[in-house]
């Protein structure tokens, strides 16, 4: 195997030690980077001249790709961020962090000496630590609903933060429970209570207020397919022609919004949808 093809099976950045660990020779590598096909960083970090510009700028610091921008790279949701996010030791050699977003603290998960990217449990940790409640829940959830990491693992967890151990109490495997959990709350604030996972003509709803109005929330990755989306339009046809109003509201809405879920939701009832006819 050439070294430009082992290097790609790695993400494009490598330690030399894992390089020469991989049987490739001292001269090999000065040849890939005499060619410019590679660049050598903090003088021990092979990167190719290619690779993602955020794991050159973790390589570059010496550290390990982590938080929101370690978060994107495993294709969970990221709010927009300009920093490149980078995990280093507390005691690391000085390093240019322009444009970077340092995290000195290291997760409660182990990684390896030379690992250029963190451990999910890590990414997590750091993700709690430094962004707000809602961003940093949707960050959670998409993990869990990708199957990267279960809920009752994320629970087990001594996550040594308040912020990180209160996120993985409100996380469940339901891509949308943290999303129920803050609608509940906004509810109960203005005196509504709803139902949670009540059961009409056979199949579950998200929450009912009174006798008629349910209310359906779509999490993060509600709709990722034309199948997902019509199975939601054929729950809602089949709620209203048994007499049911729904109103279904998204992440967005409930997380960033909250004033229109909560007003809709109040003139609902004003108009008496949520009782019997």
């Amino acid at each position: 195997m050439l070294l430009e093809e082992w290097m790609r099976r790695h993400d494009g950045v490598a330690h030399t030690s894992q390089v020469y660990a991989a049987g490739f020779s001292k001269r090999t590598v000065a040849a890939a980077v005499q060619s410019g096909r590679m660049l050598r960083v903090r003088r021990s970090w092979l990167v190719l001249r290619d690779c993602h510009p955020d794991r050159a700028a973790a390589a570059r610091a010496g550290g390990r790709l982590t938080c929101v921008s370690a978060a994107r790279s495993l294709e969970l949701w990221v709010p927009v961020h300009e920093h490149v996010h980078v995990a280093v030791s507390p005691t690391s050699a000085r390093f240019d962090a322009h444009g970077l977003r340092v995290h000195w603290s290291n997760g409660p998960a182990p990684f390896a000496p030379r690992a250029a990217v963190d451990p999910l449990i890590n990414v997590l940790f750091h993700v709690a630590r430094c962004q707000p409640q809602p961003d940093a829940l949707a960050i959670w959830e998409s993990a869990l609903n990708k199957g990267l990491i279960g809920a009752e693992a994320l629970r087990r967890v001594a996550w040594r933060s308040e912020r990180a151990a209160a996120l993985a109490a409100l996380a469940c495997h339901l891509s949308d429970s943290g999303l129920e959990t803050h609608f509940v709350d906004l509810m109960r604030a203005i005196g509504v209570t709803p139902r949670q996972q009540v059961w009409i003509d056979g199949h579950p709803v998200d929450t009912l207020i009174g006798d008629r109005l349910v209310v359906q929330l779509d999490g993060f990755a509600f709709h990722s397919d034309a199948a997902a989306r019509r199975r939601d339009i054929a729950a809602d046809v089949r709620l209203r022609l048994l007499g049911y109003t729904v109103l279904r509201f998204d992440y967005q809405q409930v997380l960033f919004d909250p004033e229109f879920v909560r007003d809709s939701v109040l003139t609902a009832i004003a108009q008496g949808l949520h009782l019997s006819a």
